[in-house]
């Protein structure tokens, strides 16, 4: 049996109503900031539980142009988590400014208890990342912030509806970061990425960050970037984000099938579930006894297991200039030697997660 990663031909091979909405669209000329973008916005902002949406190119743009509305320029520190993708730390080096790292904990996510211990006299804000569709202890963090009068940058692109109690990824802080690239749950045919707000200062601010500074056609109130959301990219948007609910609860039902069933693996361990969190497994991440033995195993068996990420952030080579070092973040470090990502979405059937959960057992039982 194959167990494919990659779940987009599944996404998109029924939609020939999509297509329609496509052809009625280039008919119309609209290509730049159109209806079609303006409706994807509302909705989302309404699926969020945010006032505003403002939708952009990349989700590493989210977090760039949410950076520069929250004051951070050229040598300022922004502190984040030591366990993301590059494009986290890519937003901020963009803007002039500095990454400092927090280690995780066992969800993946920055150990808020460590936050305040890395605040400088130069730090202007806190970027936790909600890694793998886990949240941040946003509670604590927010309640951290607000005593320290830092502004609050959520990194949600691996989290959309992923929430804590009642309140979503990307409403808790002055901004939510959200990436719309192929590989997320809600995804479109290209990059693209939405911020939220509830600051409406701030989303004046971001209209005119993400179109140039452009106040209209003939007026540049600031300096801005070229950074909108392709209307095109947003009619698929609106085509698929009224699937949201389901492609979550899908993915949750499945993780739970596989923890229940990967529990009886002797070299499986699930990380901690408990607590008022709703998981939206962007990736599916467990901690595995000889990992890189078993994703092996599991690769010649036609499961397409993955690592995310075999190399921790902070040790990459571009981000020498930190002078950190192996052993800086130990349970970063210790989740990089040990995790393993398996298929978890919404288009696997119960074959295919029974048959993950076969080979894993069977490897450790050998």
């Amino acid at each position: 049996m194959k167990v494919r990663y990659s779940y987009l031909k599944e996404q998109f091979s029924d939609c020939d109503d999509l297509w329609e909405d496509l052809r009625s669209f280039v008919a119309t000329g609209d290509f730049t900031l159109g209806e079609p973008l303006a409706r994807f916005e509302k909705s989302f902002a309404e699926l969020i539980g945010s006032k505003y949406a403002v939708g952009v190119n990349s989700g590493t743009d989210a977090i760039k142009l949410s950076l520069k509305v929250a004051g951070v320029t050229s040598g300022d520190e922004v502190i984040t988590a030591a366990n993301t993708f590059v494009a986290t730390v890519g937003a901020i080096h963009e803007i002039g400014a500095i990454p400092v790292f927090v280690d995780s904990n066992e969800t993946f996510c920055m150990d808020v208890a460590q936050i305040e211990g890395a605040v400088t006299e130069r730090t202007r804000a806190l970027l936790p990342v909600h890694f793998s569709g886990y949240m941040a202890h946003m509670p604590k963090l927010m309640e951290l912030a607000n005593r320290l009068g830092l502004p609050v940058i959520e990194d949600a692109c691996q989290s959309i509806l992923g929430a804590i109690g009642d309140r979503n990824a990307g409403t808790w802080g002055l901004t939510g970061a959200f990436s719309l690239h192929p590989l997320k749950n809600i995804n479109v045919w290209s990059d693209g990425g939405v911020i939220t707000t509830d600051d409406s200062d701030v989303y004046q601010q971001l209209i005119l960050l993400r179109n140039h500074g452009l106040s209209d056609r003939d007026t540049v109130t600031v300096l801005g970037y070229n950074s909108r959301l392709d209307t095109f990219q947003a009619v698929v948007g609106n085509w698929l984000l009224p699937q949201a609910h389901e492609i979550a609860g899908a993915r949750i039902s499945n993780a739970a099938y596989l923890d229940e069933g990967l529990r009886a693996a002797s070299g499986i361990r699930i990380p901690d579930r408990s607590g008022s969190r709703r998981i939206v497994y962007h990736l599916y991440m467990v901690y595995a006894d000889d990992r890189d033995r078993l994703l092996a195993h599991c690769i010649d068996r036609g499961i397409s297991a993955k690592v995310h990420y075999p190399v921790p952030i902070y040790r990459q080579p571009a981000l020498g200039f930190l002078g950190l070092k192996e052993g800086d973040f130990p349970v970063t470090d210790a989740a990089a030697a040990t995790t393993i990502s398996f298929p978890c979405d919404q288009h696997l059937n119960r074959d295919q997660l029974d048959y993950i959960i076969e080979v894993v057992t069977d490897f450790y039982r050998k």
